[in-house]
């Protein structure tokens, strides 16, 4: 049996006058090879041609055209934009990197910038895969309220004019970790089905006393008027001091069919991704929890109605017995609002001042640093 030194020197004694030789000279030196070293004869026809040692194998496919500082300058703005998929990343980018120009957070040669504009969305996905991560889930707390059922009507689809700001879906996510034992804090989410537009306040419990509070702040903090609520058929939702309430107001109330989250599909994908992808699934219930966590909501509100780009469900078509969805271009809540004609210009020209001064880097750190705070003192 030949050492490796011995093989490697008998390689190289050869391999000249293999490489000089015609073919059947080749096949005679090349079967001596193989029989002296016990090589497997493509192996061993390898080592003759290219010498010992890696060969230098060439890729197939097109060489990478987006690399370095591009993948980075992606990574970058992803995470400033709250790691959100590429089919709503892809066509904000032209704004979201406008306007961290204009707030000087980045700095983009103009080669890299157009690289970065002509990325279509499965290379987005392909460069940022490593990046993702996943989450756990929560347990549900909703108990049925049965005291107005036959007074307040059940929603199974949307009639109301979905053009038109100010129909809200809400829904309470509670905040009670792995028991439901005890008392714990809760938010009561809002999402317009028109626009997107999306606020979250934080109450103490879920008795209709602070839903219906916070219901009224809800009010007070959209940018249009509130026209309709749509609620599922929890108790702290069909009472009698939110029916009335929504009476006086002469605002429309409607609720979801039991046991049917897809009634209320807009402000349950919000559940998840507004509120549980910034403050998790752990156990708050302290004053102190429930001061921070309005706060994080506070500029958590800004950061995604204008600067989280949205679908919306424009169609469906059926083919072949399979419902075919249509969605239309994502943009952020901020703008379908600008692009309603329902909204007074001074609602517009003080949105339009108002995005004009925020910056998404400084948001999305602020709400960084005030979770964080927030595990600190569960944890």
């Amino acid at each position: 049996m030949m050492s490796q030194r011995s093989k490697k020197e008998l390689t190289e004694s050869i391999r000249g006058r293999y490489l000089k030789a015609n073919k059947a000279k080749k096949q005679q030196i090349l079967d001596e090879f193989v029989a002296a070293t016990g090589y497997h004869r493509k192996y061993a026809i390898r080592l003759l041609r290219h010498g010992p040692g890696p060969r230098a194998l060439k890729k197939k496919g097109r060489p990478k055209k987006y690399d370095g500082e591009v993948v980075d300058a992606l990574i970058r703005i992803w995470e400033i934009c709250g790691r959100i998929c590429s089919k709503r990343l892809k066509p904000f980018l032209p704004e979201i990197i406008q306007v961290l120009e204009r707030h000087n957070e980045i700095q983009l040669k103009p080669e890299v910038k157009a690289l970065l504009l002509e990325m279509g969305c499965a290379t987005i996905d392909r460069r940022l895969q490593k990046e993702r991560f996943e989450n756990r889930r929560g347990i549900s707390t909703t108990k049925p309220g049965t005291l107005l059922k036959k007074a307040i009507p059940v929603r199974t689809y949307t009639p109301w004019d979905e053009e038109k700001p100010g129909f809200e879906e809400i829904d309470l996510v509670a905040h009670c970790g792995q028991t439901v034992e005890g008392q714990y804090l809760f938010t009561l989410t809002s999402t317009d089905i028109a626009t997107g537009w999306t606020e979250c306040l934080a109450i103490a419990n879920k008795t209709q006393e602070a839903v219906s509070c916070a219901v009224q702040e809800l009010q007070a903090r959209l940018p249009f008027a509130l026209l309709g609520l749509d609620s599922d058929n929890g108790s702290e939702f069909i009472n009698e001091t939110l029916f009335r309430y929504c009476q006086v107001e002469e605002i429309t109330f409607t609720r979801s069919r039991p046991y049917r989250k897809n009634d209320q599909a807009h402000v349950e994908q919000k559940n998840w991704s507004v509120v549980r992808r910034t403050v998790g699934y752990d156990r708050l219930e302290t004053p102190q929890e429930l001061a921070l966590l309005n706060s994080i909501y506070a500029d958590l509100r800004l950061y995604v109605n204008f600067f989280q780009p949205v679908f919306k469900l424009i169609g469906k078509d059926t083919l072949d017995g399979k419902i075919i969805k249509n969605y239309d271009v994502p943009i952020t809540p901020y703008h379908r609002v600008m692009a309603s004609q329902t909204v007074s210009f001074e609602v517009k020209a003080r949105l339009t001042n108002l995005y004009v001064s925020l910056n998404p880097v400084s948001l999305r750190k602020s709400i960084d640093e005030k979770v964080a705070r927030l595990w600190k003192i569960v944890r």
